[in-house]
């Protein structure tokens, strides 16, 4: 990539490859001049995108945050030191107050699956708040087996009974419950940076303590993480599995409830499990009793690419799988799919959600598959995800600053060290670099359990273009720390 540096009314040309692309490339016509230091420096210029935004006529960023600081919980917290007013999306790309568009590599955390707005998704959700916003299951309603069934088809195995919830924490409570019962025993095996939902059992089962009040939790056992990055072990999974039987043996009665799992860890940090692991860590948890939950609220819904659930990536059938995010492109939605046989405990008392299979949710959650179907986002997914992951790796052999490029798909996570050798967290450097590309027009996001991991969890309509421009910007950024 070429940049071009003006000093003095005087042009001076610096060449800072990156993927033996160059600026001419992007069209150093309409590209952006802004100031950096003593220098006016030429910023990557944007895919042009077809849409112009209605005009917004609400109240100010100021004025949001003011109320927000008041009326809101003081544990919320928000990206940047000036944080966006963002009032419209369009595919992948969100617009702010002013107008200004930013594409979004992001995704609302992995949860816009079609792209803002995708005019399928709306018109699901339109239809059917013009006919029936809500009733109950009580009554009969098409909507929520309609969906109940299209999203079997798309489990392997007997997985084929849904329970609607309404996130992902609902999701994963109601999956821990059912295996306590299923199995008779209370121990869960969960990893240490792990991520599974913030109310009572599924805090207990994440394994960072920046998610974790001082509250009592009890009857889960962390296993070391197959992070092959960080791990002590590196990519050797069945090691790593080994962890899992010494604490059954040594921290349980030799009988455990269940062992839960993401394929690819999210909020910490897009740590891909290391290969081999689930084989052999679900072979060990069966011995034991115990059933299997893949938690797939980030991972899922054709996020990998080369697969269309994260756990299929490593050639398991899990005994129970929970989603949410991606399922209704936005709409609080969230599920667990299980056995017939597994299914059986929840009729031992009454079992009951209000929302669980709202008609207007789950009308959104059998669009968005339609979707991923007639736009062969899976594929997309796979192609351009491998494109940018390939992109990234080249930004790596640039600078220093980057430790790993790791997930598939387009769950991809960029970590940031001071010192490879070390590994030392860049936790600083990535909040300013994120600020420099915020700058720049791109949205990604944070994470990993030292602040120090970009997590780029794109609309899965990316495209190559996007890909380019993201890391254009990332590669500018970083050039200027």
């Amino acid at each position: 990539m070429q940049k071009i540096v003006i000093r003095s009314a005087k042009w001076v040309g610096s060449v800072r490859g990156l993927s033996q692309r160059c600026y001419s490339q992007l069209g150093l016509a309409t590209s952006k001049k802004v100031e950096d230091d003593d220098d006016m420096i030429i910023n990557p210029s944007m895919p042009h995108f077809d849409y112009s935004p209605p005009p917004y006529n609400g109240p100010s960023a100021d004025e949001i945050l003011n109320k927000r600081n008041e009326f809101l919980s003081p544990s919320m917290f928000h990206f940047y030191e000036k944080p966006l007013n963002l009032v419209h999306g369009k595919m992948q790309y969100l617009f702010d107050s002013n107008g200004r568009r930013y594409l979004d590599a992001f995704g609302g955390i992995a949860t816009v699956c079609c792209g803002h707005c995708h005019p399928d998704v709306v018109e699901a959700i339109v239809n059917q708040t013009k006919r029936l916003q809500h009733s109950t299951i009580l009554y009969l309603n098409h909507a929520i087996t309609d969906f109940a069934e299209a999203l079997a088809s798309k489990l392997p195995g007997d997985l084929k009974v849904v329970f609607f919830t309404n996130s992902g924490t609902e999701a994963n409570e109601l999956a821990i419950m059912m295996a306590k019962l299923y199995t008779g025993c209370h121990d869960i095996i969960s990893l240490r940076n792990a991520y599974h939902g913030n109310a009572g059992v599924t805090m207990s089962t994440t394994g960072q303590s920046i998610w974790k009040f001082n509250v009592v939790q009890t009857g889960v056992h962390h296993a070391v993480n197959p992070d092959p990055y960080r791990g002590v072990f590196g990519s050797d999974g069945e090691k790593y599995a080994k962890d899992v039987e010494d604490l059954i043996q040594s921290a349980t009665s030799g009988s455990v409830a269940a062992f839960m799992s993401e394929a690819i860890q999210g909020v910490g940090g897009i740590v891909e499990l290391a290969p081999g692991y689930l084989p052999a860590a679900y072979s060990t948890v069966r011995k034991a009793g115990g059933v299997c939950i893949a938690d797939e609220v980030q991972a899922g819904f054709a996020r990998t690419g080369s697969h269309f659930w994260g756990f299929e990536n490593q050639g398991v059938v899990p005994d129970i799988v929970t989603m949410a995010k991606g399922i209704g492109n936005g709409v609080p939605l969230g599920a667990v799919v299980t056995t017939p046989e597994i299914a059986q405990v929840l009729k031992r008392r009454n079992y009951f959600n209000t929302f669980g299979g709202n008609p207007v949710c789950t009308a959104a959650g059998l669009a968005v598959l339609r979707v991923i179907e007639k736009e062969k986002l899976q594929e997309n997914a796979h192609v351009v995800g491998s494109y940018l992951k390939e992109r990234l790796m080249d930004l790596k052999n640039k600078h220093e600053i980057v430790g790993d490029v790791r997930g598939r798909g387009l769950l991809l996570g960029v970590e940031l060290v001071t010192d490879r050798k070390l590994k030392t967290p860049a936790s600083a450097e990535t909040v300013h670099i994120m600020d420099k590309m915020k700058a720049m027009g791109v949205l990604v996001g944070k994470g990993g359990f030292r602040g120090n991991v970009f997590r780029i969890t794109p609309p899965l309509c990316f495209t190559k273009e996007d890909a380019d421009f993201l890391v254009d910007v990332m590669d500018c950024a970083m050039s200027k720390i």
